[in-house]
């Protein structure tokens, strides 16, 4: 027989599943269930995108791309990040498209690490920059955000962190599954750091349409962070793109050879029906954005007021789609939390350490679900809590 662990890669082995995809997979085999555990917006890619990629394919428009996407999306792409940020990439030589913004992160990571480089990562945060450190042979370390700084990385815990080894700093804002922003007087005091240690900047931005109050600012608008920068973003969350698989790195010349050629070896190009669709999206989506943005800071507005309506500790996120309410008081862990509540109440929820062990103790509800979803889902949820008061 076998024995597939001595064969298998012991780094991959070593990584834990996605805790965001246990509870998904849970919901997905119970009845009457109701899931407030993906950030999947619950709007349709709007019509006119559709539009784009239907048409593309009644013009057999089903060809390779060229591997950093076709030349009129990346114009598209500029434009879009000057207009919105004031910084100007070239599209031939800064910028790539890749298969969601999770490619751009790995490709990013391999790219600028070598084995025992140091990677740091504030956490709370997206679950797929440790692992993919990790996969990468550098050094994952870990800043854990507080609830009462707003889950925001201060730089004077940056400079704390900073050892002969520190590499690469992941800016992981507006935040999942916190919400937390930066606002540009924050990111100034971390581009100090930045600067002073020569450190490079993995900004994954893909929520930066979604910021509610103030307008997002990219890292790489910053004074002397263009050339340090790595920004990561794409079209799942702001246009209800998700299935599309389209996201992109807008960088310094260098580094973006270097992901190309990784990108070409590993994947090719992205979708073509995806990127006809993309083009269309930025060109004429503007008024798509602000209206699912109104619409989602309406639903954020609704689920904090009902957690405090029912006694849960939860800072206001200003950001993406998430809040990120404390079960402290409950005396349950993360996990006895979300898997009691699934089960004696059919509500889906990811706990806060599937994201880092510093989210223990909290739990992710995401409000990119419709009014009536959300309204069910929080009587349910309040009626545990008095179940266990």
């Amino acid at each position: 027989m076998i024995d597939y662990e001595k064969i298998l890669n012991r780094d991959i082995l070593n990584i834990k599943p996605s805790g965001i995809r246990k509870f998904f997979d849970i919901a997905n085999e119970m009845d009457n269930i109701i899931s407030l555990s993906i950030g999947e917006p619950d709007f349709q890619t709007p019509w006119h995108v559709r539009q784009s990629g239907i048409a593309s394919l009644e013009k057999g428009r089903t060809w390779y791309s060229p591997n950093k996407g076709f030349l009129n999306l990346r114009e598209e792409i500029s434009k879009y990040f000057y207009r919105k940020f004031n910084v100007l990439y070239s599209p031939h030589t800064e910028l790539v498209v890749t298969v969601g913004g999770s490619e751009a992160i790995d490709l990013s990571l391999r790219c600028l690490c070598n084995p025992g480089d140091e990677v740091i990562i504030p956490q709370p945060s997206f679950v797929c920059y440790e692992p993919l450190a990790f996969v990468s042979k550098a050094v994952p370390v870990i800043i854990e955000t507080k609830s009462e700084n707003d889950f925001k990385m201060t730089a004077e815990e940056l400079q704390k962190s900073i050892t002969p080894k520190s590499k690469v700093l992941i800016l992981p804002y507006p935040n999942n599954p916190t919400g937390a922003i930066l606002n540009k007087d924050d990111q100034i005091e971390i581009a100090k750091i930045v600067e002073k240690h020569n450190l490079m900047v993995i900004s994954d931005e893909i929520y930066g349409e979604l910021t509610y109050g103030q307008s997002h600012v990219s890292f790489s608008s910053i004074s002397g962070m263009r050339e340090r920068t790595v920004v990561i973003s794409g079209f799942s969350k702001c246009y209800a793109m998700t299935g599309w698989r389209l996201g992109y790195a807008v960088g310094p010349e260098p580094i973006i050879d270097q992901m190309t050629k990784l990108h070409q070896y590993g994947i090719m190009c992205s979708p073509t029906i995806a990127q006809y669709a993309a083009i269309e999206a930025l060109k004429n989506g503007d008024g798509d954005i602000s209206y699912m943005r109104a619409e989602y800071d309406m639903r954020r507005k609704f689920v904090l007021g009902r957690f405090k309506e029912m006694g849960l500790p939860c800072f206001e996120p200003l950001g993406a789609f998430y809040t990120f309410p404390s079960i402290k008081h409950t005396g349950l862990s993360s996990e006895e939390f979300c898997g009691n509540l699934i089960k004696s109440k059919k509500v889906a929820v990811v706990p806060g350490n599937a994201f880092g062990k510093s989210g223990e103790g909290y739990i992710r509800v995401s409000y990119s679900y419709s009014l009536k979803h959300l309204k069910e889902a929080l009587v349910r949820i309040e009626s545990f809590l008095n179940e266990k008061a």
